[in-house]
């Protein structure tokens, strides 16, 4: 585990727990920070991610454009109720097929009112010496959890953290590096937009997944 936890593990917590007590933590938070380091995941349940997933980049596309005004109101609904969310991305070029699509959502997340920022691989390498960084995001200073995903890159669990300094340290860092990111916008412009349709090699999991695992589907964060 990245030093950033100090060999803290936290709880694990089952996706039906975490996405309850996420739910229950965010309804009440000033500010969400979120750090996103993987490269490659898996998103079943999503519809624009299974059409990914098919090869069908353009039905991808039209999903995600789909969302649009359901995440203004969303990010409207945030924004009245006093929470601040933030994102910073972590982003290895070439890109991976997923992470061209994932960055075609976040740019459209970013538009409709949730800010996010990139950052390069290459501007981390000093401090990911022992261990990548870890898919984490904190509520104010009173939750932190870390993603937890099984060997397809689909969400397994989470863990939640309770230190209080813990929290507010890996708070920091997140500040810190979103303050040393670009825009989404700006690097999607350069880096994304022209790129041909993303095509998986392969497809990456079965058909009905969730169900399969017994997993509950996706919520938003």
């Amino acid at each position: 585990m990245h030093d950033l936890l100090n060999g803290a593990t936290g709880r694990r917590m089952a996706l039906a727990e975490y996405y309850s007590d996420f739910e229950c933590n965010f309804a009440t938070a000033r500010e969400f920070w979120k750090l996103e380091r993987g490269q490659a995941f898996a998103e079943p349940g999503d519809a624009s991610w299974e059409a990914f997933d098919r090869g069908d980049w353009a039905e991808a596309i039209r999903l995600l454009e789909e969302r649009r005004a359901d995440l203004i109101a969303y990010h409207r609904e945030v924004a009245a109720a006093g929470t601040q969310t933030c994102r910073i991305r972590i982003v290895e070029l070439p890109l991976t097929p997923y992470l061209q699509w994932e960055l075609n959502l976040l740019n459209i997340r970013d538009e409709t009112g949730g800010p996010i920022r990139v950052l390069r691989a290459d501007d981390v390498r000093d401090l990911e010496a022992r261990a990548p960084l870890p898919e984490i995001y904190t509520m104010d200073e009173k939750v932190m959890y870390q993603a937890v995903y099984d060997e397809h890159g689909v969400l397994e669990s989470a863990r939640r953290f309770d230190d209080v300094d813990l929290i507010r340290r890996c708070r920091s860092f997140i500040v810190d590096l979103y303050e040393r990111g670009e825009p989404i916008g700006d690097f999607f412009r350069r880096e994304v937009s022209h790129l041909p349709p993303a095509r998986p090699a392969h497809r990456s999991i079965a058909d009905g997944y969730l169900r399969i695992m017994g997993r509950p589907g996706p919520i938003r964060s």
